[in-house]
């Protein structure tokens, strides 16, 4: 009887784990489209994310296209207002990988998905003064499990960003009343 208690069990777990696979090859753009909260901003270039920074935004709301470019609705502050924008990023070659232009030009990938909790998103900017990265957790819900979360700060350490320059954007305005 133990036996089979224990057989159920690795059962359960085991559906339980197929059901959030995580995605970080080959991914299905097509079931990324619909709302989103952000969860987590990360730069190694903390002002462009600090409050009033060019790149502090807060995504709404992605749309894969019939080409797979994706259209982003988002909110940024203008002046302490919140203000919305909308980006149009174009696939490149790579899988996973757009290039959308919005203060420099940028190459952004889809770092790892499992397309209905959370998304995590890596950015790397050229624009006139320096390149820089920006990291950013994407979440179905208003927040993410820990386990998430703690993933996506070692991603963000792995590629040189300090723990200083990681936002929770859970505990600011993200501009939802917009």
């Amino acid at each position: 009887m133990k036996l089979l208690f224990l057989c159920l069990g690795l059962i359960l777990v085991c559906a339980h784990e197929e059901g959030n696979d995580v995605v970080r090859r080959n991914f299905d753009v097509s079931k990324i489209s619909g709302y989103w909260y952000s969860i987590f901003l990360a730069s190694d270039v903390r002002e462009r994310i600090e409050e009033n920074g060019s790149m502090r935004g807060f995504v709404k709301h992605i749309e894969v296209l019939s080409n797979s470019s994706l259209f982003f609705n988002m909110h940024i502050k203008v002046d302490g207002k919140c203000t919305e924008i909308t980006l149009l990023s174009d696939k490149t070659e790579k899988d996973g990988e757009y290039s959308v232009v919005y203060d420099g030009y940028n190459l952004f990938s889809i770092v790892e998905t499992d397309y209905t909790d959370y998304i995590m998103f890596h950015l790397v900017n050229f624009n006139e003064e320096q390149p820089f990265q920006l990291m950013e957790l994407l979440a179905r819900e208003s927040d993410v499990s820990e386990e998430v979360k703690k993933r996506f700060v070692k991603y963000c350490q792995r590629h040189g960003i300090v723990k200083e320059n990681i936002f929770d954007l859970t505990e600011v305005d993200r501009c939802l009343q917009a």
